[in-house]
């Protein structure tokens, strides 16, 4: 006798705003199976596979023959360096052959060469000049879905100034990252920081603080705009570009406002705000891992750029 199987598809899915709830705390899921629709297209669903982009830069020189496996294609072998990524190795490409050194290529200028490919200017004062890192070009397009255009963050101070070198400032060894040709975007060292960023410092994750919070930085930023306004009647050509990188970057907090606005009502993660900086170094550096995968998580972010250290860092 043939057995007849039925299968019934309902087209029902659990909500992706589906919380579970329990001894006082509230905890989101992350997108499961059981919330896409059954025969539904993947990418019309909240399940569609998201690009995103993360870099970690580590400085002062690597030992290349023991990062770069022998052999080439799938079947690399790892070196010891690499063998953690071992149960990874099915989603792990290692790229070799790349170099980008220039006739002043060193630690005074690798930081800036990183993700700009572009030789910073030889000076000791501030009129700083290099190029837009790759980063930044990633989150003109990913960070227009986000609430945080990218995040940047790193494990030491980028406080030094004056010349490291060969008649360069040391603000190039502070970052790895430019908004613009002239613009060097300073590096999060701070994990509470970072966890502020990324959810608000209200203190609170209720909608309604939050929405308050967003309401007043609205209004600031409406000031601001209106005295700039005024302001750039009476300046010079330098000084309006100047300007003009400034309003992009208030343009850019307004549409985080707007994009804050519509999410509100999307349950977050219950993670306590940090205390602030670990003295020690492995604590400070898996805090600030695990915030870069709250980040995704969340999705506040999908573009973040993590320097593990300084050029020159005594560390």
């Amino acid at each position: 006798d043939a057995k007849v199987r039925i299968m019934i598809i309902t087209k029902k899915a659990m909500s992706r705003r589906t919380v579970l709830r329990g001894l006082g705390t509230t905890l989101a899921l992350p997108m499961l199976d059981g919330m896409v629709p059954a025969l539904t297209a993947l990418s019309r669903t909240a399940a569609a596979p998201t690009n995103r982009l993360g870099i970690i830069y580590v400085p002062n020189g690597i030992v290349m023959e023991q990062w770069t496996p022998a052999g080439e294609g799938a079947g690399f072998e790892l070196t010891p360096i690499l063998s953690p990524l071992e149960r990874f190795r099915d989603r792990l490409t290692v790229v070799t052959g790349l170099s980008n050194k220039g006739p002043d290529f060193a630690h005074e200028t690798g930081a800036t060469c990183f993700l700009t490919g572009v030789p910073p200017k030889r000076t000791q004062g501030a009129d700083l000049l290099a190029g837009v890192s790759m980063d930044q070009q990633v989150a003109k397009v990913l960070g227009q879905h986000t609430q945080l255009g990218s995040l940047e963050i790193a494990l030491e101070s980028g406080d030094d100034v004056g010349t490291c070198g060969a008649g360069y400032t040391c603000a190039y060894t502070n970052t790895i990252c430019w908004r613009s040709e002239t613009t060097p975007l300073p590096m999060e060292t701070n994990p509470r920081l970072v966890f502020e960023r990324l959810l608000g410092d209200v203190g609170s994750t209720d909608p309604a603080v939050r929405l308050a919070r967003l309401d007043q930085n609205r209004s600031l930023l409406d000031a601001v705009t209106d005295k700039i306004a005024r302001l750039r009647r009476d300046l010079g050509p330098r000084d309006r570009n100047k300007l003009s990188e400034y309003l992009e970057a208030v343009r850019d907090i307004e549409r985080r406002i707007q994009t804050a606005e519509t999410q509100l009502d999307q349950p977050l993660p219950e993670m306590a705000p940090p205390l602030g900086i670990p003295a020690a170094f492995d604590e400070h550096a898996k805090l600030m891992f695990d915030l870069q995968v709250l980040a995704y998580q969340t999705d506040l972010t999908r573009v973040i750029s993590f320097m593990v250290s300084r050029e020159f860092s005594s560390r």
